[in-house]
């Protein structure tokens, strides 16, 4: 007997992958523009593995089948190791030795931070996850150097091209990863109520006591911590294993159950007197990891601007294949707005992240660009990550129900969506540190000002913008009570100056009339009439 067709397949669209997560207009512009050009074939190279089948498979299943805890082994011997799916390592091996976590220590070349900023953006399409260590391994650098005996000793393995997995003494092994545990249950983000304790031994080293509530990637080689001494707090170093090959009492208690970022193993740790090397003066632990904190909040942008891309790719290529009522949905006026909306926002992300690794790379040699970098990088990294989440919603909700089954991967973004806003300061810590800066180092209000007023003139809508800010900053009554609303219009004009100055212009023209023209509602998809959807969408 026959029996008719009832499930024939039509009307879907077909899979987005393989494609190359380089094929990025905003992305190769800001890498040519921001000193990067040198780095632009291994860019397309990474970006072409990224979005390939093996690697979109290999961040699939590092997820769904996330890391477990081993406490004990089968003898009861405390081990405290954390297995990862086969995959996991996989990609870590792709970072690591395409300089990820360390090219721009090893070879400062100018445009160094830029080119790996490109890297980090493209490769992390493939799983954000393992990002997270990665980008501690490259932030804890800075920090280390306060120490230079201890820099000498490990920079160069932690910026090493080489992943080599596995609890052994640092100097036998030919890479290294670093991780940072700062928070702890009673303070979170107010680290200096933190109670972990150090005490100085006879040989210079520190016996640590005490808790961590929150530490990402607990495998990896060496820490940084922060803990008080009589004088405060104190940022030390700690290795999982110490010289003479014994583990370090770093116990791990558990790993978090956490919306996102399911392939990374998050956990609480106690430290059961570890062994630590103290890192820059005692007492001043907190502004000595400030500089890796400030390197992860670039990272934390990038994320964010990562995650919008992809989720933008998967919400205009689905339109461009699948009809409703009639006609294509990307031919449908309403949709148009919104996808048209969805890349005005990854654009603008995207181009002030490049423009931010440029002030990485300058600002060593460069006051203005020192300057410029610590007030944009809290202003940006509050703005841009907290306009993930909802960006990831939109993208979703452009799939339909095809984007709520997690086939579609379209899950796996939104729930990645508010790490980046939580990781290293939360939107409150983030927009008062803005305003930090500016009592602190006055010199930060002049470098903002310098940047957007070379996009002055060019639009009108931008240059009321720029007075309006001004006008906010002069009015100091309740000016934490209005924190959120001032950095977010200083966000606003620093990226509506990147984008009429360096961006296309039908992207830079609808930024600006919705953005910063009030002529926008609160929801994506808003954008008023006259924009030119068409340029737009011709950008991915």
């Amino acid at each position: 007997m026959t029996f008719p067709a009832t499930h024939i397949v039509s009307n879907q669209a077909p899979d987005l992958v393989p494609y190359s997560a380089a094929d990025d207009r905003a992305l190769i512009e800001g890498l040519h523009r921001e000193g990067g050009s040198w780095a632009e074939d291994e860019v397309h190279e990474l970006g072409a593995l990224a979005g390939g089948a093996r690697a979109q498979e290999w961040g699939r299943l590092a997820n769904e089948y996330p890391p477990v805890l081993r406490t004990h082994d089968r003898y009861g011997n405390r081990i405290d190791e954390v297995e990862f799916h086969p995959h996991w390592h996989d990609l870590m091996t792709v970072a690591v030795e395409h300089g990820l976590h360390g090219a721009p220590w090893r070879d400062p070349r100018p445009g160094a931070h830029v080119a790996r900023a490109a890297k980090f953006y493209v490769w992390g399409q493939a799983d954000a996850g393992h990002m997270c260590p990665i980008s501690m391994t490259y932030a804890a650098i800075p920090a280390l150097r306060h120490n230079p005996a201890l820099a000498a000793e490990y920079e160069p393995l932690l910026a090493a091209p080489h992943y080599d997995f596995g609890l052994r003494t640092p100097a036998s092994k030919r890479g290294l990863i670093a991780g940072m545990s700062m928070t702890e249950k009673q303070g979170g983000s107010d680290v200096r109520a933190n109670t972990t304790t150090a005490t100085q031994n006879a040989d210079g080293t520190y016996t640590i006591v005490g808790h961590k509530w929150f530490t990402s990637a607990p495998m990896s080689d060496v820490f940084l911590t922060l803990a008080n001494t009589g004088a405060g707090p104190t940022c030390f170093l700690l290795p999982r294993v110490l010289p003479d090959g014994a583990r370090n009492p770093i116990r791990i208690q558990r790993l978090k159950d956490k919306l996102g970022n399911k392939s990374n193993a998050s956990s609480e740790i106690e430290y059961e007197g570890a062994v630590g090397w103290i890192v820059g003066p005692e007492g001043r632990g907190v502004s000595t990891i400030i500089d890796m904190v400030n390197m992860t909040r670039l990272d934390c942008v990038i994320g964010s601007a990562t995650g919008m891309r992809m989720a933008t790719l998967r919400a205009v290529h689905h339109a461009r294949h699948r009809a409703a009522f009639g006609a294509l949905l990307v031919d449908q006026p309403l949709m148009r707005n919104v996808l048209a909306d969805l890349v005005v926002e990854s654009e603008a992300s995207t181009t002030m992240m490049m423009r931010l690794a440029g002030a990485t790379d300058r600002a060593q040699g460069d006051p203005q660009e020192a300057a410029l970098r610590r007030i944009a990088l809290a202003v940006t990294k509050y703005w841009v990550c907290k306009r993930a989440p909802a960006h990831a919603a939109e993208a979703l909700e452009c799939l339909g129900g095809n984007g709520y089954a997690e086939e579609s991967g379209m899950p796996r973004l939104y729930r990645e969506a508010p790490l980046m806003s939580i990781w290293e300061g939360s939107g409150n810590v983030a927009a008062l540190d803005a305003l930090r800066a500016m009592v602190k180092q006055p010199d930060t209000v002049e470098a903002f000002f310098t940047e957007v007023q070379r996009a002055q003139g060019a639009d009108s809508r931008l240059d009321h913008a720029i007075t309006r800010v001004g006008k906010e900053l002069a009015d100091l009554e309740n000016i934490e009570y209005r924190a959120r609303r001032i950095v977010e219009l200083m966000a606003l004009v620093l990226q509506g100056a990147q984008l009429v100055r360096h961006g296309h212009h039908a992207v830079a023209d609808a930024f600006c009339a919705s953005r910063l023209d009030d002529d926008w509602g609160i929801a994506m998809g808003t954008l008023p009439t006259g924009v030119d959807t068409e340029a737009i969408l011709t950008r991915i």
